[in-house]
């Protein structure tokens, strides 16, 4: 019973810093867009290439702040959702086949059917194919930011499932990260992180409890991925599935570091990381796009994938999932509310922003309509979504 009440407070505390934290990125994206559309632009990009250098010896780290932010603390975000998917799969939400049947599915349809719907429009052109991933991700904090809106409106039951999908949605964007985006890889470099990387498996099998212990080798492993040509977000991942779950402190005490590093990041990441990664990412400067230009195949790809495809493809295999009786209907909801929740994951932000950042190195390339259409597609499906939870009737 101690335990389901303790996952029990987790589940709450974190949706509410989720839905905090959605309000947030809100306001950091309204921020960045009146900034870049103003006289104060020339500001706003002063700020995002301004120079940071770290040097240690012949080492040296020398990148704008624009790149500090989207390598170096989205490396922590994705350490955090390693820890977040590691405990799932361990004791929570996706610790049991019955339990991943349905968000597992539909996560999986959410990713394949926006990926096709914008292949379909650039599968001729190499370069713009480059961004098939980009509508493939749901972004957690906003929607669940848009669930806590409407309140008691929508059961608990469906907010884990979106929870739960969202975290296979992130574990299908870190795969996809590892093997379509990573430049030409440094073998020195790989060298390096695969020693890093098996010093901290070794601290797993022995047991060592000491979180400073794999932060220091985690810092080591980070740089060398950084270094090597792989995105050095994965880093992040990396460390996370070696800290262990539980372990004894030198007092024989039963502690658990992935849950301590998981609480100490929640509020990091959800209030500061997140929303500074907003807003030096989503300030479009929109006065210099026209209709035709968001008419393009890659601007059309990706507000079409999001829009439409991630609630075709969550809905539809969650129907079939259901139909074929693998899974069960969330307790207390109906279809309308499914679906609904469907639409809200049309809302990529974060992570669609970032893969569209490594997709197009050259965030010029399609002049910002990429980030344009991300952004209105997440707006579009977060209104949408909103409207039809609203309208539905609580079943119980």
């Amino acid at each position: 019973m101690q335990m389901n009440n303790e996952s029990s407070n987790f589940i709450e505390d974190f949706m509410r810093q989720e839905s905090a934290s959605g309000i947030l990125l809100i306001l950091a994206t309204v921020l960045a867009l009146l900034l870049s559309n103003s006289m104060f632009s020339p500001l706003y990009q002063w700020f995002l290439h301004l120079p940071v250098e770290i040097r240690v010896g012949a080492l040296s780290l020398d990148k704008h702040l624009y790149h500090w932010i989207n390598d170096g603390l989205m490396a922590i975000f994705f350490l955090l959702i390693g820890l977040e998917v590691k405990r799932e799969m361990l004791e929570g939400h996706l610790s049991s086949i019955g339990q991943v049947a349905l968000p597992g599915l539909a996560a999986i349809g959410g990713m394949l059917v926006p990926a096709l719907i914008y292949l379909l429009f650039n599968v001729d052109q190499p370069v713009a194919a480059n961004g098939w991933a980009i509508p493939t991700a749901t972004d957690i904090a906003f929607a669940l930011a848009i669930l806590s809106l409407l309140g008691k409106r929508v059961p608990v039951s469906l907010k884990i499932f979106l929870m739960a999908l969202a975290i296979i949605d992130d574990l299908g964007a870190i795969v996809i990260i590892a093997l379509f985006y990573t430049s030409d890889l440094s073998t020195l470099s790989i060298t390096i992180a695969c020693v890093a990387l098996a010093v901290l498996i070794a601290f797993n099998l022995l047991g060592i409890s000491k979180k400073a212990a794999y932060f220091i080798v985690g810092a080591i492993l980070w740089v060398s991925v950084l270094k090597s040509g792989v995105h050095a977000t994965l880093a992040g991942v990396a460390l996370a599935f070696t800290i262990p779950l539980r372990s004894r402190d030198e007092h024989g005490q039963v502690t658990s570091p992935l849950r301590e590093i998981e609480h100490g990041l929640h509020f990091w990441v959800a209030f500061l990381i997140l929303p500074l990664f907003a807003f030096v990412n989503a300030g479009v400067d929109v006065t210099g796009i026209s209709v035709s230009q968001m008419s393009g195949s890659v601007p059309l790809g990706i507000l079409l994938g999001l829009f439409i495809g991630k609630q075709l493809g969550v809905f539809s295999f969650s129907w079939l999932a259901i139909k074929l009786r693998l899974a069960t209907l969330p307790e207390g909801s109906n279809w309308r509310q499914l679906y609904g929740v469907s639409v809200l994951t049309g809302i990529g932000f974060t992570m669609s922003l970032f893969i569209s950042s490594l997709a197009f190195e050259d965030s010029a390339l399609f002049h910002y309509t990429d980030k344009l259409a991300i952004l209105l597609a997440s707006f579009l499906s977060g209104i949408i979504g909103y409207l039809i939870l609203r309208s539905s009737r609580k079943t119980s």
